[in-house]
């Protein structure tokens, strides 16, 4: 995990893919809704997906039950192998985000979970425009992140989109699509400009 940032490591020595599982299952016993962030993406009823920074498979496991087809890619091989041996049938590769370089495109990549954050500082434009270039033509790209001192703000993160094709769609402050009013989250959607994934 040396490509990952300090932020990273210090919250996973905090917890292990097992215990990050728990806390989900803890909220849908509690009957709240474990699965928005798939709701969300499910709604632009795509039918293909790829979960950048998947972590344990979480949301990718749940859009496969809605028939979706979908692949997780992510850094931590840890988090991998977990979502390996919960989904064995989907594709999980292990990669960084910012060198991603797959022949598919996709309808959705969906980063859920501060993946955008987690990124490398430096690395954080290209990861965010390596993410647009796997999109199909006027595809849709769905982030969710927290907003705090060092990580990147809204606007960073529309200027990277921007620069690699892709234009705001929708702003949420959850994946519940409530409004946002400039709080500590952000939910983001953008769209990847047709001409522009075409060439």
């Amino acid at each position: 995990m040396s490509g990952l940032p300090e932020d990273w490591r210090s919250w996973r020595a905090q917890e292990d893919p097992e215990q990050y599982d728990e806390r989900f299952r803890r909220l849908a016993e509690a009957g709240q809704n474990p699965h928005a962030e798939a709701d969300l993406v499910a709604s632009f009823a795509p039918a293909t997906v790829l979960d950048a920074g998947c972590g344990t498979g979480r949301v990718a496991i749940e859009l496969a039950r809605r028939g979706i087809a979908v692949r997780g890619v992510d850094a931590d091989p840890d988090m991998i192998a977990a979502a390996r041996a919960k989904a064995p049938e989907l594709e999980w590769v292990t990669a960084d985000l910012a060198d991603l370089d797959r022949p598919e495109r996709f309808d959705v990549v969906v980063l859920a979970g501060n993946v955008v954050p987690y990124v490398v500082p430096e690395r954080r434009a290209r990861a965010v425009a390596a993410c647009v270039s796997h999109l199909a033509p006027g595809g849709r790209l769905v982030a969710g992140f927290r907003l705090r001192p060092g990580w990147p703000t809204p606007d960073d993160y529309d200027r990277w989109c921007a620069a690699a094709g892709a234009e705001p769609a929708d702003r949420f402050a959850t994946w519940e699509r409530d409004p946002y009013d400039g709080g500590d989250y952000v939910v983001t959607v953008h769209r990847r400009d047709q001409v522009a994934a075409a060439t």
